[in-house]
């Protein structure tokens, strides 16, 4: 019968197979394309039909593209210019997996809070355009969910859980309860891989005089993914450091590109200091100052009562940004303080005549961190009752793109 793709479209698309454990390709969701007109001008674009029409590129190809502009149809992972979404969905199906868009099951990928108008016009564009014989749109929080099922701390399988999600641009907390998205209480938080990138590049230019101006955002970059960890106390890591620089500053070589030669820097306190901003936003960001594991806490606690002990048993992470050393340790143990201290303070404002039960607080930490969302789409399109939810064609011709607003959940059966 059909095999199944998945579609993950963000500020970078990654795409693939169902039932492999990363994606085939992974790109920026960008097109490159030869117009004069500006972004909103549809009906200036549409009169380049013919050859015109098939002269773009997509991905690592469309950027900085001479003669060409480029432009980016995803904005804060939803779809804002659906013409161009529709040229790149092209080329990702024809020119980059090779596939016959009628012999696939696709299930792709919202952000939470996304339209179910959105859901239509992707559902027009996958059924009227590429033909396929069935779609399912599902929630990158519930599939982060489903990949944390890999996790050896994980005991039976639940879709009820908080994912915390964090890529290069934003991070979000995201309660979901039996499947469902608990939108109301959604919260986002300003700091993300950018952030902490950013915050590395201005404290090694403060100490490093040996960095090319123009790479010192790629060396910034490449110190983070090499060296940074999160550490338990920062003072303590301080002390460490001073006691011991031997042990603990590492050396990083990097060449310059214009004049091919090397340059040394020495990584010390970055190591520690770039991903604590998380815990401490106001190191780097004076505007926003709760730290991560409160925001978690305030969002449970927004939840409704009945689901809040399952939510801090269950908190998932997804997203490169999570991906630091002991980063799941450390927010378990912050937000353990948060919670035993209101726990204490019920009982002592009741005069120990209520003693409260105990909160397990858990985050769960897997090896599929970095491509959960995808992973567990992946996961999820390989069980047998996929087939089973996806909205057909046949049904689409028969009721219309309406179908597609809602989407069973599935997955805890299985």
């Amino acid at each position: 019968p059909y095999s199944k793709v998945v579609v993950l479209c963000f500020r970078y698309t990654k795409i693939g197979y169902a039932g492999n454990t990363e994606p085939q390709f992974i790109m920026p969701s960008c097109i490159a394309i030869r117009e004069t007109a500006g972004v909103g001008d549809q009906a200036q674009r549409r009169l380049m039909k013919g050859v015109d029409d098939l002269d773009f590129f997509i991905g690592d190809e469309a950027i900085d593209k001479p003669n060409y502009a480029t432009k980016w149809p995803i904005r804060h992972g939803i779809i804002e210019d659906w013409d161009l979404m529709e040229k790149f969905m092209e080329q990702v199906i024809f020119k980059y997996l090779r596939a016959e868009p009628e012999d696939h099951h696709f299930l792709m990928t919202e952000p939470p809070l996304n339209t179910p108008e959105n859901r239509e016009y992707l559902a027009e564009i996958m059924f009227e355009t590429f033909n396929i014989p069935g779609l399912y749109i599902a929630v990158q929080a519930v599939l982060a969910l489903a990949a944390s099922w890999t996790s050896r701390q994980v005991g039976e399988r639940t879709l009820t859980g908080i994912v915390i999600d964090s890529g290069d641009g934003v991070t979000h907390a995201i309660p979901v309860a039996e499947g469902y998205v608990i939108g109301s209480c959604i919260k986002h938080i300003p700091i993300a891989g950018r952030d902490i990138t950013y915050f590395i590049q201005q404290l090694l230019r403060e100490r490093e005089v040996g960095i090319p101006p123009e790479q010192s955002l790629e060396t910034a970059k490449a110190v983070k993914e090499r060296y940074c960890y999160i550490c338990p106390d920062i003072v303590k890591e301080f002390t460490k450091y001073d006691m011991d620089p031997g042990k603990w500053i590492k050396k990083y070589k990097g060449i310059n590109a214009i004049s091919k030669n090397e340059f040394h820097i020495d990584v010390g306190y970055e190591r520690f200091l770039g991903p604590e901003i998380f815990f401490h936003p106001e190191f780097a960001n004076p505007d926003f100052m709760q730290p991560i594991s409160d925001v978690v806490d305030e969002v449970i606690q927004n939840c409704p009562i009945d689901v809040r002990r399952p939510l801090y048993k269950n908190i998932v992470l997804s997203g490169g940004s999570t991906m630091f050393r002991d980063f799941g340790r450390r927010l378990q143990r912050d937000l353990k303080r948060v919670v035993d201290a209101r726990l204490r303070l019920s009982e002592e404002l009741s005069g120990g005549r209520i003693k409260p039960k105990p909160m397990e607080v858990q985050v769960i930490t897997h090896h599929m961190q970095r491509y959960a969302v995808w992973f567990g789409g992946s996961m999820l399109a390989s069980t047998p009752e996929f087939f089973q939810v996806c909205h057909s064609k046949k049904d689409y011709e028969e009721h219309g793109p309406s179908i597609c607003r809602h989407n069973p959940v599935f997955g805890i059966m299985s």
